[in-house]
């Protein structure tokens, strides 16, 4: 194989859980990867050292079809499988392949709670689309990628801050997949580290919410202040990760960071916790379970449609605090272990 086209168009978590098998095809094939998806998350692939081309569409895959044609690729690994990523594949008339989506066994969960699904991560079943090119997973982890102009030191956003703090990220796509305010401040107001409240600039009203909530904490709202690989970098470098299940845990996990990934409508079976092969010890799944309604949605919801919303608002606090403590000794006892050896 000479030359290979991924298409993934969106959207952030997945396209960085798709860098496992990008790197795979580079390392083992030598071949010159290429790949397409939505304008708007094309620099996710653009700074993937393993890609040699991106191609981006902003409304319709014959947007670049005829470029694509034009490559002559040997093979299209299909890791979106839907109706665009076919009509590209058909287009192109080479051979490809695609991954096993489990819609229909997922669509069981959330209906009838009849889990039929493998106890397989989504990274793995990503794999399937290049057993045919003998490509296998290296179990080295998701990788993501900063620019250096994008690298944050957090002691520039406030003195007191070293590398040690608490990323907190409070926002994600699908209201049913966010701890509520008034969660995330009890969660910090047992905290003793420094916080920084992480996410995009429709999060920043909730972050100010949440700041005003915790007045006897250090706790900084960054949310739309800084752009993804500048957020990136102050996820790589904080103590613990407290995330919701969105893009941002899944970086986390690029970063083998010690994650608390919390879970509402949502549920692990669906096969995408954090991804750290090698620490596997290293994130706690925070989580109601014996719900009933759960999971509601194999996404999420704009509002708990038993308007009770008991997945996040019975989210066992205390649990999740002694989790971050947990998670943060053994960080420091890391630290305490390298610079024995030194």
């Amino acid at each position: 194989m000479k030359k290979i086209l991924l298409i993934r168009f969106s959207s952030i978590g997945d396209m960085v859980l798709t860098t496992p098998v990008i790197r795979a095809l580079k390392t083992q094939l030598d071949a010159e990867i290429h790949a397409v998806t939505k304008k708007q998350y094309a620099f996710l692939y653009e700074n993937n050292p393993n890609i040699s081309k991106v191609y981006s569409l902003l409304k319709s895959e014959k947007e670049v079809i005829g470029e694509l044609k034009a490559e002559r690729y040997d093979f299209v690994v299909d890791l979106q499988k839907n109706l665009r990523s076919r009509n590209i594949t058909s287009s192109l008339k080479v051979e490809s392949a695609s991954f096993p989506k489990m819609n229909i066994k997922k669509w069981l969960l959330v209906n009838f709670k009849i889990n039929l699904l493998p106890n397989v991560h989504v990274v793995d079943r990503y794999f399937k689309a290049v057993e045919k090119l003998k490509v296998k997973n290296d179990h080295l982890g998701l990788d993501y990628f900063i620019p250096s102009d994008d690298e944050i030191k957090p002691d520039s956003i406030n003195k007191e801050l070293t590398n040690v703090y608490v990323g907190f990220v409070i926002g994600g796509q699908h209201y049913t997949k966010i701890l509520p305010p008034e969660k995330v401040a009890e969660v910090i107001n047992k905290l003793n580290l420094p916080v920084l409240l992480l996410g995009g600039k429709e999060d920043f009203d909730r972050g100010e919410e949440i700041v005003s909530l915790t007045p006897n904490r250090l706790v900084i709202n960054t949310c739309g202040k800084y752009n993804l690989n500048q957020s990136a970098s102050l996820v790589k470098q904080c103590t613990v990760l407290v995330t919701n299940d969105t893009g941002l845990m899944h970086i986390g996990a690029a970063f083998n960071k010690p994650i608390v990934s919390v879970w509402g409508n949502t549920v692990p079976e669906f096969g995408m916790v954090p991804y750290i092969p090698k620490n596997k010890s290293g994130f706690f799944i925070a989580e109601v379970n014996g719900l009933s309604c759960r999971p509601c949605s194999k996404l999420g919801h704009s509002k708990c449609p038993k308007k009770h919303f008991k997945c996040m608002m019975e989210q066992d606090v205390e649990g999740i605090v002694r989790k971050v403590e947990e998670l943060e000794d053994k960080k420091q006892e890391t630290r305490n272990k390298i610079k024995d050896k030194r």
